[in-house]
């Protein structure tokens, strides 16, 4: 806690009372403002929707350490179930017919609020479950409860700060640090209290709101897809909106209107049956980690563009679509500057234009041992995990297909499992490769009607039109929904970007939280076309 701070709570603690008379007055009177009768606003203005928002952070706050607080770990039924329980109860408190939507593995969780008369209904998308985590490497006593921090001026670390300061002011730019803070615990605590913000001020939004909270998103939702379509009646809708992920890295409005899909592969090469002395064998026994660092190698040229036959087959960029792309205010030698590096890979002209075609990454790398326990051996195998994200041109049975003869083009028997002793004994070269498809890319017109609705909401707030992104990089599964229901749908992102989600430290700008609140509150008010 820096010395300012630290006077702040001194100042705190001795006008405690004032401090919070003086919120709980503002909260009266915007409330006041908000809910005269026969006076309530068709919409609220940019400056109420902010006006609330702020004046409600303290509370939402608190709800939002709460459902922190939850373990979501996806790999643990127990922890889902407790966490169900929760969510139900959230949304039953704001006016919802809540349930849980079986699956084939831990449920989902279904909502909805009905408006009588209404003809359009919009189904909202969002993750409750997070990624599992190693209490270890957080720099706090256990990710599961929140910590609120300061960058420290001088050292340009995150030090812990006391709750208490939020009583008397909210510093934009102090973190939550907790796993899920960001993904996705945070856009489903802004929609929530955006939620029962517009409740009290407009009972009805005139249309019918169904919301599906997915608990099994860090699993790659191997069971939404069936889910869906088994409940498709419950889950009709006009349009679908997707409440995840951060806004373009200049923190301005954003919407997304598509999002790649995944695919995995894995390939392992084999050595000897067990690890050999290198001093004895080196230069005679095959290394299976040079293996497969050749196969690696032959799929990509150094300017990082795949080299296997086919791979981008069927992409076209058009002049309209290349003019939305370029419209993205990306800061590229800052993206790059801010990893340490200095050149990309050229796979297209920038980075827009590079995510529209599909990927192949290496994700994770194996063999032998490293470090202080190195060991001078000849491995018995090497691994490589790679994923593939997918866009609406490519199908991922096809790339697959491509990365299977690409190796055996370079003379490798490939099999689907570990090969036998007589296989090894048949064969000189061999890959074993696995492989699973997650889900597919989506993609909506910028004119569809969930991106209206959210492209409406936003020029309110912010008076200018949001930027527009063609297609994430990353991949959530919306695919599935979209085929299942035959509906378009549209991303409205709300956390910050640095938020190192998947890792330890995961964290939420106080900032983002706030003014995530606004922005669904801005879009939720917005008459679906």
């Amino acid at each position: 806690m820096g010395l300012g701070d630290a006077q702040v709570l001194s100042a705190m603690r001795k006008n405690r009372l004032k401090a919070v008379l003086q919120i709980g007055l503002a909260g009266f009177l915007l409330g006041s403002s908000l809910t005269v009768a026969d006076e309530r606003p068709e919409k609220l203005s940019a400056e109420q929707l902010r006006m609330a928002a702020s004046s409600n952070s303290q509370q939402a706050i608190a709800f939002y350490r709460e459902f922190l607080s939850l373990p979501n770990d996806a790999n643990r039924p127990d922890e889902i179930e407790a966490l169900n329980r929760w969510v139900v109860q959230a949304f039953v408190e704001r006016g919802f017919d809540a349930r849980l939507l079986p699956t084939a593995g831990s449920p989902s969780v279904y909502a909805e609020r009905l408006s009588e008369g209404a003809t359009k209904t919009v189904l909202i998308y969002l993750q409750a479950d997070g990624q599992p985590v190693d209490p270890s490497a957080w720099e706090q006593a256990s990710p599961y409860e929140a910590v609120l921090k300061a960058k420290d001026p001088d050292e340009g670390t995150w030090q812990a700060i006391d709750w208490d300061l939020t009583h008397i002011r909210l510093n934009p730019d102090w973190r939550i640090f907790a796993r899920s803070a960001s993904d996705s615990k945070g856009p489903m605590t802004q929609f929530l209290i955006a939620v029962k913000l517009l409740s009290e001020v407009k009972p009805d939004l005139g249309y019918n709101l169904k919301v599906l909270v997915d608990t099994e998103e860090e699993l790659g939702s191997p069971n939404l897809a069936d889910a869906v379509r088994a409940h498709s009646d419950l889950l009709a809708a006009d349009m679908l909106l997707i409440f995840d992920g951060p806004p373009h890295a200049s923190n301005r409005p954003t919407v997304s209107l598509g999002a790649r899909g995944i695919a995995t592969v894995t390939l392992t090469t084999y050595g000897p049956t067990v690890a050999q002395h290198s001093g004895h064998y080196g230069n005679f026994m095959p290394n299976p980690a040079l293996a497969l660092a050749q196969i690696l190698a032959s799929m990509k040229d150094t300017d990082g563009v795949v080299t296997i036959e086919g791979f981008y087959d069927g992409i076209e960029l058009d002049e309209a679509t290349r003019a939305v792309l370029a419209a993205v205010p990306d800061n590229e030698d800052e993206i790059l500057g801010s990893v340490g590096l200095i050149r990309s890979d050229k796979v297209a002209a920038s980075l827009q234009e590079s995510i529209q075609y599909p990927s192949l990454n290496i994700r994770g790398l194996s063999a032998g041992w490293t470090g202080s326990a190195s060991r001078t051996i000849i491995p018995p195998e090497a691994v490589a995990e790679i994923d593939i994200r997918l866009v609406m041109e490519s199908d991922a049975d096809r790339l697959i297909s491509l990365v299977r003869s690409h190796v055996e083009g370079l003379g490798y028997t490939v099999l689907d499992h570990a090969p036998s002793d007589q296989e090894r004994l048949s064969h000189e070269r061999i890959v074993s490769m696995a492989h699973s498809v997650s889900y597919g890319a989506f993609r909506s017109d910028p004119d569809s009607a969930p991106a209206l609705m959210a492209r409406a909401g936003m020029r309110h707030l912010y008076g200018e039109e949001p930027i527009l992104i063609r297609t994430m990089g990353g991949s959530i599964p919306i695919a599935p929904i979209i085929e299942a229901l035959g509906i378009p749908a549209a991303t409205v992102p709300t956390v910050n970007i640095d938020n190192n989600q998947h890792s330890p430290n995961e964290n939420l700008r106080v900032g983002n939280f706030i003014e995530g609140i606004a922005i669904l509150m801005a879009v939720l008010q917005e008459m679906p076309h």
